[in-house]
């Protein structure tokens, strides 16, 4: 098989896809890979990196997609890029198209296969090649609120950790997922003081345990989140339904009696965020103020460590995507259930139930 490997544009997205040492594995197993030019150069992989490990080096954009059968990205397909697709051809990246109406459209005419890497699932359940990404935005998060609590940001003017003689600033996490769970890491580490929120209570119960003390936990109930959203300087959104919206847990109500200055960072924006005053924002423009609170909602956070984050994610997706190459999709997703679990467009039909209650549309099962 070919597999395609373009360059993100994205705005401020310098991941890549494969690394060389990942493409050489494909190449190992009597695969072609092609790679459009300077696609790696923004995670430190230069072109002539690629070509000593026997890669093609296309000469655009277009070439990569009329070669490849398989399309590896990182982030959703631009609408300029969904022109470039060939009936037959699979997908294979981050899609979140639960909260992506036109990009949703553009794929089901595009008449491809679409895999999600957020909604494989391993046979314990988890989401394996959400994890890397979602452990890197869960410790971004709480590193970004700090710095626009800073006054020259429009924050509040607060130190996350406090001085001796002044409380620290008071860090909410909303989900004990992944994300929230690597982010309260980060903030206790900080010296924040922190609240957990969570529905499950046996997660409640493992960090509990796990920082001794250090953290405060609350089931998650209404009065729960805004007891503790009023009090917040720095609100971490963290919920996840896989492939499916997050919930708003976080009304416009309620933001407006937050303190003016405190930051909200909605790590759940690339299913809709769980904040009502959650819009998509980039990393030219990463921050807006609604009734005095800061929202950075980027949806695409983990683009700020490119190196970092293009490593932990082949070390994630390359096993899946020898299995493709290999052994084609229609047997692949046959023999993975969870891998099929993925599969949210296929043959112009959508096969995710979340992406199809999203919209009101029909859903059609993979297998």
């Amino acid at each position: 098989m070919i597999i395609g490997v373009p360059k993100e544009i994205k705005d401020y997205e310098y991941r890549v896809s494969l690394t060389p040492d990942g493409a050489r594995v494909l190449l190992q197993a009597g695969h072609r890979v092609v790679v459009e030019p300077s696609a790696g150069q923004g995670s430190g992989f230069s072109d002539d990196a690629y070509r000593q490990a026997g890669v093609q080096v296309a000469g655009s954009k277009a070439e990569v997609f009329q070669q490849a059968d398989l399309i590896v990205k990182v982030k959703e397909p631009q609408l300029s890029e969904c022109v470039l697709f060939r009936p037959g051809q699979v997908l294979f990246t981050y899609l979140h198209l639960a909260s992506l109406p036109d990009l949703t459209k553009a794929l089901v005419a595009a008449d491809i296969t679409a895999i999600a890497y957020e909604t494989v699932e391993a046979r314990d359940h988890s989401l394996p090649m959400l994890r890397p990404m979602s452990e890197i935005a869960g410790r971004l998060a709480v590193q970004i609120g700090a710095h626009y609590l800073g006054t020259v940001q429009g924050g509040r003017g607060l130190l996350l950790a406090g001085v001796p003689g002044v409380p620290p600033a008071h860090v909410v996490v909303l989900g004990a997922g992944v994300v929230g769970t690597s982010a309260v890491r980060i903030a206790v580490g900080m010296g924040a003081r922190v609240t957990v929120i969570n529905l499950d209570l046996d997660r409640l119960r493992f960090l509990d345990d796990l920082y001794g003390g250090r953290i405060a936990t609350c089931a998650a109930t209404e009065s729960a989140i805004e007891r503790a959203v009023v009090d917040a300087d720095l609100v971490i959104g963290a919920v996840l339904v896989p492939g499916a919206r997050a919930p708003k847990v976080v009304s416009r109500a309620l933001v407006k009696k937050m303190k003016p200055g405190s930051v909200i960072v909605d790590v759940a924006v690339d299913q809709g965020g769980c904040c009502e005053t959650t819009r998509p924002t980039t990393h030219s423009d990463p921050v807006y103020v609604v009734d005095g609170v800061l929202h950075y909602c980027v949806t695409n956070m983990p683009g700020i460590v490119p190196h970092t984050s293009t490593l932990a994610l082949t070390n994630t997706t390359l096993p899946y995507i020898v299995r493709l190459a290999s052994e084609g999709v229609e047997k692949a997703i046959r023999s993975d259930p969870g891998l099929a679990k993925g599969v949210n467009v296929m043959n112009g039909r959508i096969t995710c139930q979340g992406v199809a209650d999203a919209y009101g549309l029909r859903f059609t099962p993979v297998m």
